[in-house]
């Protein structure tokens, strides 16, 4: 089975099957139907490429309804820290974060249902990072929490002090004071 439950509902670790041998490797990315002989149906309309250098914190980032996101991360290059906090109002894992390590080496990609806040930092010298979605972009409907929040306690796998945070990231809320409107559908 190519997918591993994290223990938050919808969210799941997409772990494709790696062909090696002397020469190097092969493997699907991403195949329209292994994901829906898992029940996972989704149609990806945007790709989205990143590149940064180590300690760049991007997030907690996500778009409301009705232009909220499905993603699928992954990092082409270097190591990062990826972290999502499910934001579904009735979740049964509401507020709870959730990281895991990405990276070329490990092969593995983050599903990341509508609903959730996301945001990466980087572990490594640099990190190419490549995600697909569900949905374009759609800059009105931006939203985000602050990657520091107390209440949320992320170990963001770098020093803070170090962190390259953009302008825009500063200023995002807390959780408690977020405006989102995502419900949990079980």
């Amino acid at each position: 089975m190519p997918f591993i439950e994290t223990g938050i509902p919808d969210l799941l670790i997409y772990e494709p099957k790696v062909h090696g041998d002397s020469r190097g490797y092969f493997f699907e990315s991403y195949n329209a139907n292994t994901f829906r002989e898992e029940g996972v149906e989704i149609v990806f309309v945007q790709d989205n490429q990143a590149r940064s250098t180590y300690g760049v914190l991007r997030g907690l980032h996500f778009q409301q309804e009705p232009h909220a996101q499905t993603k699928l991360i992954r990092a082409l290059e270097g190591t990062i820290l990826d972290v999502v906090v499910d934001l579904r109002t009735g979740s049964p894992a509401y507020g709870k974060v959730y990281t895991i390590e990405l990276s070329a080496e490990n092969k593995r990609q983050l599903l990341v249902p509508k609903g959730f806040a996301h945001g990466y930092s980087v572990l490594s010298p640099t990190a190419e990072v490549m995600y697909k979605c569900d949905n374009f972009y759609h800059k009105a409907s931006e939203g985000g929490i602050i990657y520091n929040d107390p209440a949320l306690q992320i170990d963001w796998g770098i020093p803070l002090t170090e962190a390259l945070v953009s302008e825009k990231d500063l200023v995002l809320p807390v959780l408690a004071d977020c405006k989102h409107n995502f419900v949990y559908k079980s």
